[in-house]
This record gives C-alpha cells, sequence and structure tokens, in this order.
C-alpha cells in the first residue's frame, strides 16, 4: 500500500478542524496526522513528527498565520495551503501568503452546507494532494503518489460545456490570441512571466486554478505590477493587444470569436476535470474558435486539466508549449500534455514571455 499523505490542520475554530479533518480523512491517499488551534501548538507538533502537508487559517489568537508561514518557510519548508473564508477584503492578505511561500489556497468549509460541501470536498482533497508533490527549498521531495481524486465522483471532459473542435477555425489573421493554463505554484509563475511581456503584447487569457472572490484581488495585484492591463474577465470582455483577462473563480471562460474579433464568455457549468474554471474548456473553445490564431501555455499544476485541451489545440493548427519541471513547483499538467502529444516546445519559465513575443512576430 502506498504510503498516505500525512496533513496537519491547523485552526482556531473546532467547527472548521473537525469539518477538514472528516472530509480530509474519507479520502484513502489522505491521513490526518493531528490537529493544532494555533502556531505554537502547531510548532511543537512538527517538532514530533513532520507532515507532509500543513493546511493553516490565517486569523489565530497569539501569532496569525501569515507570521507562521513566514517562520516556517525560513527555518522548515513544508508544502502549505491556506485555508480562508476568503472574503473580499482578505483576499490581499492571501496573496502575501502566496508570496510567502504558501502552495494553494482552500476556502473554509461552510458548516451545513452540504450542497457546498458535495462539489468543495472534491477540490480541498485535490489541493491538499498536490500540494504534497510541490517542489519546497531545503527539503527532499516527496513520493509520487498518484493524484486521483476518490470516491465515485464521475470526471467531466470538456465535453460537458462544449463539443470538440470541428477542425474548421478560421484561417490565420494579423492578430494572436494567447491562452495559458496553469494551477498549483502557478500564481507566481504567472506573475514572472507577467512581469516580461511589454505593453503592446498579444491578447491573453488565463486560467488559474482558484477559488472565487480571490480572482478579483489577484488580477489587481498583476495589473499594478505588469506593462500589460490585467483584469478579472466578465462576460462579454473582448481580447485585446496588450490586455489579460483572468477567468473569474468557480466560473469557466471560453473564447468565442465575431467575424475576425474575439471575446470570452463566462460561464457557470459543471466541474470539467474536476476544475471549475477548467483549462480544458479553454483550450477547447481556443481550438474551435482560433485554430492557427492561438497559441496555448500550459504551466505548473498538479492533474491533467488542459492536456486533453492543448491537444486539440495543437491539432487545430496553434503553437502550444510547457513550462519545463526544473521551473515548475509541480510538473504534473504539462507533464501529461507533452505526454498525449500535444507540446511544440518545453520551455523554462524564464523563457516563456520570450516564447510569446517571438510567436507574435509571425503574425
Amino acid at each position: 500500500m502506498p504510503k498516505k499523505i500525512r496533513v496537519l490542520i491547523v485552526d482556531d475554530s473546532a467547527s472548521v478542524r473537525q469539518t477538514l479533518a472528516a472530509l480530509l480523512s474519507d479520502d484513502p491517499e489522505l491521513e490526518v496526522m493531528g490537529v493544532a488551534t494555533d502556531p505554537f501548538m502547531a510548532a511543537r507538533k512538527i517538532q514530533e513528527e513532520v507532515p507532509d502537508v500543513i493546511t493553516l487559517d490565517v486569523e489565530m489568537p497569539r501569532m496569525d498565520g501569515i507570521t507562521f508561514l513566514r517562520k516556517l518557510m525560513s527555518q522548515r519548508p513544508i508544502p502549505v495551503v491556506m485555508c480562508s473564508s476568503l472574503t473580499e477584503a482578505g483576499s490581499e492578505t492571501l496573496l502575501q501568503a502566496l508570496e510567502a511561500g504558501a502552495v494553494d489556497i482552500i476556502q473554509k468549509p461552510r458548516i451545513g452546507a452540504a450542497d457546498y460541501l458535495a462539489e468543495e470536498a472534491m477540490r480541498i482533497r485535490e489541493v491538499v494532494r498536490s500540494a504534497s508533490h510541490a517542489r519546497m527549498p531545503n527539503v527532499r521531495r516527496f513520493e509520487a503518489r498518484s493524484a486521483s481524486a476518490s470516491g465515485p465522483a464521475r470526471k467531466l471532459t470538456a465535453d460537458a460545456m462544449l463539443p470538440p473542435p470541428t477542425g474548421r477555425a478560421m484561417a490565420k489573421t494579423t492578430e494572436m490570441v494567447v491562452c495559458v493554463g496553469a494551477s498549483t505554484g502557478g500564481t507566481e509563475a504567472l506573475r514572472e512571466m507577467l512581469e516580461a511581456l511589454p505593453a503592446n503584447a498579444p491578447g491573453m487569457v488565463i486560467v488559474q486554478h482558484m477559488p472565487e472572490k480571490f480572482t478579483a484581488a489577484f488580477a489587481k495585484r498583476l495589473n499594478s505590477l505588469c506593462e500589460v492591463e490585467v483584469k478579472e474577465a466578465v462576460d462579454g470582455d473582448p481580447v485585446l493587444r496588450g490586455h489579460v483577462l483572468i477567468a473569474p473563480g468557480d466560473n469557466h471562460m471560453l473564447l468565442e470569436r465575431q467575424g475576425a474579433r474575439y471575446h470570452v464568455a463566462v460561464k457557470k457549468g459543471p466541474l470539467v476535470s474536476r476544475h471549475r474554471p477548467s483549462v480544458d474548456v479553454l483550450f477547447r473553445s481556443a481550438a474551435r474558435a482560433a485554430g492557427s490564431n492561438a497559441m496555448g501555455i500550459i504551466m505548473t499544476g498538479m492533474g491533467d486539466d488542459g492536456a486533453r485541451g492543448m491537444f486539440e489545440m495543437k491539432q487545430a493548427g496553434a503553437y502550444t508549449v510547457a513550462q519545463d519541471e526544473a521551473t515548475s513547483v509541480v510538473f504534473g499538467m504539462q507533464k501529461e500534455a507533452i505526454a498525449r502529444g500535444g507540446v511544440d516546445r518545453v520551455v523554462p519559465l524564464e523563457q516563456i514571455a520570450r516564447e510569446i513575443l517571438m510567436a507574435q512576430q509571425k503574425f
């Protein structure tokens, strides 16, 4: 039997600790090795046994989660998933957590919300499993473990949102659209890539796996750092040169075309590849609407979301690029895309912006 992923839950709320412990324990790959009410108790437990992953609350007595995270990263890096109620006001704090070394973010389970738990439990388990694969500085790499989700939930493909490409996308024009997918570790990778782009870069649409209410703050943060204009996408937004649209959390984003112009459609729908937004949905829509006018980029992340869609983009004539293993926090989504034959070129993170600009010159 493969070794289970050991999780330490750090939260001052007894109800949250109990709910998280119950839903994580339902996954045969996960084991809750303990709970702590604050960072001081967590530190004592870590001295006794080092967990594979920590779920960490933001607001706690005696020491806040961000301060504890920074101390942990400087002394004994362990994959940390921040657990928050994710209000609009708290999103900036969570951005600080990602910059400080947190691997990902989950939303606190809403006690008694059965419909929410049925779907969100899947995401929480997948985020924790993905975190166990994250490369952390100065620590051993964790054993390779299966990333399959537990339970009977059926894994839907992009068919749930739109039909496969017809092979009749429009011919190459003078404008290019860049479609990007990322997951675990993607927030910082996207920041580095976008900061390297000039103000006249091709129009870009991005799916980054993250909860709702966080994407607006994420886009705002990127916009303050980059020459390109970055915003959370709204249904009907045009895809313009020098502009970047981030898919809003808990919504799919599709690329659509009217004449020679592109815009995005933001839609609800089922989880696809166990995600909403899904990279597969974006990539398939790009294969259908843009064909050889598109460029597909798949970046750091666990699982296989985007692998099928990238293959469809390549079949439709798009140029496709994957972030390499050495610069990825998790080499999962890219590995699957490469294995399916959907990737033209594999490059380190610092070269992705250059690939975009080189591809733009051909239009």
